[in-house]
C-alpha cells in the first residue's frame, strides 16, 4: 500500500523523506491533504467534460516544476499551502454535492504526489455509496510500480506527454529524466485501460488513456519527436489531445521564446505533422485557446 509511514518513493523523485513526521521532499508537502480547489470545470477534452462538466480537484504543490505553468499560483512548491490544507471529511463533502448535481466523473488534477491521498478521498466516496468515474489528470512524471496499484482505482489517465528531450526537460520543468519516465508511464497506463477510450450512453469517457501534448513556442523538434514517439511506442490509435493554448505565464519569459504565444505557422507545422502521423483519434485546440484558458486561484471557482 502507498502511505507516508515509510520513506516517500511514490514519485520517480523518490525523495525517502518521511512526511508523516513531517519531512519534506521535492514537493514541500507532509502527509497531510493539500487541495487548492475543488470545482465544476468545462475546460477539458469533450469526453472529458461533456455537456455538465467535470468534478475537478486541483492539488497544491507539484512534482514538476515547470517554468510557465498555467497553474503557477498553486504548483510552486514555494506556496504556502496552510490556506489549503483539507480534512478528509470537508473534501468529501465538497465532491458529493458537485456529484450529486448529475455530474459523472471526479478529475484529480496533479495527483503524483499526494496519491495516498486521492486513494482516501475515493475510498471515502465509495464507503458513501459514491462511484464517479475517476480521472487521474497528470504531468506523466510517474512510477510505473506506484501506477499499478492504481488500476482499481482510475478509470481514465489524462496524461500529458510534453518532452522529447531530457535536456528540455530539466531547462524548463527542472526534471533530468521526463522523457524515459513519462514513456514507460504512459505505457503502463495505456497496458491498464487499453488504446480504445470507451465511452458511456451519454459519451463520457469511462476507460482509457488520453494523451495530451502542448505545443511550445520555438520547440517544433520536441512536438514531432514527441508525436513520433506516441505514434511508434504508444499506438496512432491512441486518443491524442494536441493543445495549442501555452501563454508566457509564471517565469517563462525568463527563457528563450517562452515570452510570447505560438505563430500560425508553428501551429500548422504541427498539426501537419500530427496528420503524416497517422493519428486516427483525438481533438486539435483552436489556434486563439490561449486566450481561454488563464486560471486564477483566488476565485472559488478559477475559471469563472
Amino acid at each position: 500500500m502507498l502511505d507516508f509511514s515509510s520513506p516517500c518513493r511514490i514519485c520517480p523523485h523518490e525523495c525517502g523523506v518521511r512526511r508523516d513526521q513531517g519531512e519534506l521532499g521535492f514537493c514541500k508537502l507532509d502527509h497531510g491533504l493539500y487541495i487548492s480547489s475543488i470545482c465544476i470545470h468545462h475546460g477539458e477534452e469533450p469526453p472529458i467534460s461533456g455537456t455538465k462538466g467535470i468534478c475537478n480537484v486541483f492539488f497544491a504543490h507539484c512534482n514538476l516544476q515547470c517554468v510557465y505553468c498555467q497553474n503557477h499560483q498553486i504548483s510552486k512548491n514555494t506556496t504556502n499551502v496552510d490556506r489549503f490544507q483539507y480534512t478528509l471529511e470537508a473534501a468529501v463533502s465538497e465532491i458529493i454535492n458537485i456529484l450529486d448535481s448529475g455530474i459523472q466523473s471526479l478529475g484529480f488534477v496533479s495527483p503524483s504526489h499526494q496519491i495516498p491521498q486521492m486513494i482516501s478521498i475515493i475510498e471515502a466516496l465509495w464507503q458513501k455509496g459514491y462511484k464517479p468515474i475517476v480521472v487521474f489528470n497528470t504531468n506523466s512524471y510517474d512510477k510505473v510500480s506506484t501506477l499499478q496499484q492504481l488500476d482499481e482505482y482510475v478509470d481514465v489517465y489524462l496524461a500529458d506527454y510534453k518532452y522529447s528531450e531530457n535536456k528540455l526537460g530539466e531547462t524548463l520543468s527542472h526534471i533530468p529524466d521526463y522523457q524515459p519516465v513519462a514513456i514507460d508511464a504512459i505505457d503502463e497506463m495505456v497496458r491498464q485501460k487499453g488504446v480504445e477510450l470507451q465511452l458511456n450512453s451519454e459519451g463520457i469517457a469511462e476507460k482509457g488513456v488520453i494523451i495530451r501534448h502542448l505545443i511550445l513556442p520555438g520547440r517544433m523538434a520536441n512536438s514531432r519527436q514527441v508525436l513520433k514517439n506516441i505514434s511508434i511506442f504508444i499506438d496512432p490509435k491512441i486518443n491524442l489531445s494536441l493543445m495549442s493554448q501555452y501563454y508566457p505565464a509564471a517565469e517563462a519569459c525568463k527563457y528563450l521564446d517562452m515570452d510570447r504565444t505560438l505563430t500560425e505557422a508553428e501551429y500548422n507545422e504541427i498539426v501537419d505533422f500530427m496528420e503524416d502521423c497517422n493519428f486516427e483519434n483525438g481533438w486539435v485546440q483552436d489556434l486563439d485557446s490561449e486566450n481561454n484558458y488563464r486560471p486564477d486561484f483566488d476565485k472559488p471557482n478559477p475559471f469563472i
